[in-house]
């Protein structure tokens, strides 16, 4: 030892000194390394093991070369041995951090914790004080925002009356009315009232806001109630057949803030299953109309229930389609612009519109920007066809409706093709600057309950797609809801809404092929095969072109009809009716109005008043006299006979059945004519 240690001393210090701190430098990088593989990296457990161990008998190589060289004075050695070990330490340092940095941005991603706040609104032009109601959400079990506005009560000293409503819609609408002074909204309900719709929806939206100001808001640091509705999934992992639910917030900001309310504009049920790498997908359109999980099974349009927070959009869309979901994938859509540009594009067959508004745009998509500006300067525009779309392309795609007869319909198919390409398009990624941006743009516009731990395990699977030189490795099955025009009416707001009803024999073909992908059910192998030269044998689209399974129906009119007639309706509809009289002109017994608004869904009401007339408010008639019969007519005196033979029009008025058969009768809904809907076509 005396004698290492004098040779040691002959060494230049400046070499001893580089010695030394390449081998603190070597064994710290490698420790890092080591312990992120062990703590982050899961799956190919072995390989790490074997990596490590290899990698430290280098540490031991250079440990004790290193010294020999440098003690022999072979410095070309010495200095190779350095190098070596200084890359490998580069190395070691840089996937450490890597996996580190990886797994900070998934773990973003899983907000266990997030921020919850409840704001009170009032109008601009009132002054709110003590004597004015407050309007609040009825408390629920799992309603946060109700427990903040309970404490911002509390904080603020506020001796208000409170009045609970069930729903935010009546509130808001009360607010406006003035039969409430201020109401608790939550904190993200400007996100909320962000929307797309025709210019008559976007100007009541803007006119909503333009109304209001606030006046107290509180926040707070809770458990994300999202990751309680869900709390089952995390025994799951992804190698296993599993179902997503992506929900868009379409801001026009980058980025994605922890909040609770959301528009819920854009909903997709994702299933996977990893083993046949297939992926159903199926969109909601944003007016479907659906109980509401949260608000006592309420029907109301699908995106309204995002008021309530993500939990109970998931919870309703699991109630709609009888499919449990696991994992929920919540995503700022203007986040996409960046993540396609990551990508550098993707390719999208552009779909043709129905029309232009625009004669300037003909054969081309155009569509407000990001920031939904729509001046000549900012619209976004692209070809029909294969296209290769930029970010901002790829979001306005998504976005547009306006140019398609189905509208939102469209705008569902359209968001389907930018999912499906952006999952082939990250085939491609090929470097680390890539698979960086990508991370970023992630991190920032996208929320799950997905735990880093799970993403992990989807790591054979991906490697697997990875690998795989076909494009077509991931089959993607694209479905189609059909749906009907259902305009209802709504009595709070004394307007139609325009609302969209489905087919439950097209939702039933989809749900099918879901739970067969999830492998809860078996798939009916075909036995028999036929062809036809004059038959499109093209990939079908799940649920399209299936029209059975009953209809949402709404009130009918029976003004002017009988007891008998709107009785008999009652009864066939389940609905507890009760009869008035009123004054009225009309003939006695006629129904001259009703309590049940024409077109309100039956589902929503239990029975309907109608009030018939007691024939005291007619006029009195001054009689005139008879005129004589024509005698080359040879018809009997006016009373008898009509002149000519019978009775025009069948029966006798007044006989036995009035006009031929009784309006409604035993079967009313034959004969009743269907309610003309102001605003919009009727049925499909």
């Amino acid at each position: 030892m005396k004698v290492l240690k004098r040779k040691l001393k002959k060494v230049h210090i400046a070499k001893r000194i580089f010695y030394h701190l390449t081998n603190i430098l070597y064994i710290a990088t490698l420790a890092f390394l080591a312990y992120m593989l062990l703590k982050y990296i899961k799956v190919e457990r072995a390989l790490e093991i074997i990596g490590v161990a290899i990698f430290g008998i280098w540490f031991l190589i250079y440990l004790l070369g290193g010294l020999i060289t440098m003690l022999s004075k072979k410095t070309k050695t010495f200095i190779f041995l350095t190098i070596i070990s200084l890359l490998l330490s580069g190395i070691f340092g840089f996937g450490g951090y890597f996996i580190f940095r990886t797994y900070s941005a998934l773990g973003n991603m899983n907000r266990e914790v997030i921020t919850y706040s409840t704001t009170l609104i009032t109008l601009k032009d009132s002054n709110f004080n003590d004597s004015m109601t407050i309007g609040m959400i009825d408390e629920k079990e799992d309603d946060v925002e109700g427990a903040l506005a309970k404490k911002l009560i509390e904080r603020d000293k506020l001796t208000n009356k409170i009045e609970t409503y069930e729903d935010y819609n009546s509130m808001i609408a009360d607010l406006l009315d003035g039969k409430i002074g201020a109401c608790f909204v939550p904190g993200g309900y400007k996100t909320m009232h962000l929307t797309d719709g025709g210019e008559e929806e976007s100007s009541k939206e803007e006119e909503y806001l333009s109304k209001i100001k606030e006046i107290g808001s509180y926040s707070e640091d809770r458990a994300n109630q999202d990751l309680i509705t869900l709390k089952s999934s995390k025994t799951k992992t992804l190698t296993e057949p599993f179902t997503v639910l992506v929900m868009g917030v379409d801001s026009a900001q980058d980025g994605l803030k922890a909040n609770q309310a959301f528009n819920g504009d854009t909903l997709i049920l994702v299933t996977f299953n990893p083993n046949t790498l297939t992926a159903t997908m199926l969109s909601l359109p944003r007016d479907l109309y659906v109980p509401i999980a949260c608000n006592h099974d309420r029907y109301a349009k699908i995106n309204s229930s995002a008021a309530y927070g993500s939990s109970c959009v998931i919870k309703t869309v699991q109630k709609l389609t009888g499919i449990d979901i696991d994992y929920y994938v919540k995503i700022n859509f203007t986040g996409v612009v960046d993540l396609v540009n990551a990508l550098d594009g993707v390719d999208v067959e552009v779909e043709e519109p129905d029309f232009w508004y625009d004669s300037a745009h003909t054969n081309q998509v155009c569509e407000s920007n990001q920031y939904r500006q729509t001046d000549s300067a900012n619209i976004v525009c692209m070809g029909l066809g294969w296209q290769h779309l930029d970010g901002a392309q790829a979001l306005a795609y998504a976005r547009c409706r306006h140019l398609y007869a189905v509208s939102d319909i469209a705008r569902n198919q359209h968001q389907q093709q930018i999912i499906e390409a952006l999952a082939k398009k990250a085939k491609t990624i090929k470097s680390v600057n890539d698979f960086n941006a990508i991370l970023d743009v992630v991190s920032r516009n996208i929320e799950t309950n997905i735990t880093p731990e799970q993403i992990m395990s989807f790591y054979d699977v991906g490697k697997d797609m990875l690998l795989n030189s076909s494009t077509d490795a991931l089959s993607i099955k694209r479905t189609y809801l059909e749906y009907y025009s259902l305009p209802v009416w709504q009595r709070r707001y004394g307007r139609y809404t325009s609302a969209l009803g489905y087919y439950q024999g097209s939702l039933d073909a989809i749900t099918k092929q879901m739970r067969i992908n999830l492998e809860l059910e078996s798939e009916t192998p075909v036995k028999t095969f036929s062809f036809s030269y004059n038959e499109d044998y093209s990939t079908p689209v799940i649920g399209r072109g299936i029209y059975t399974g009953t209809r949402l129906e709404r009130m009918e009119t029976f003004i002017g009809y009988d007891r008998e007639t709107a009785n008999n309706y009652c009864l066939n509809h389940g609905l507890t009716c009760t009869f008035e009289f009123i004054e009225s002109a009309e003939p006695y017994g006629i129904i001259v109005d009703q309590e049940a608004h024409e077109g309100e869904l039956l589902k929503s009401i239990s029975g309907c008043t109608f009030y018939m007339s007691n024939g005291q408010g007619a006029q009195p008639v001054t009689p005139t006299e008879p005129e004589p019969t024509d005698p080359g007519q040879g018809g009997e005196t006016p009373g008898g006979e009509t002149p000519g033979g019978e009775t025009p029009g069948g029966e006798t008025p007044g006989g036995d059945n009035p006009g031929g058969e009784t309006p409604g009768g035993d079967n009313p809904g034959e004969v009743i004519p269907e309610p003309q809907i102001p605003g919009g076509p009727e049925g499909e």
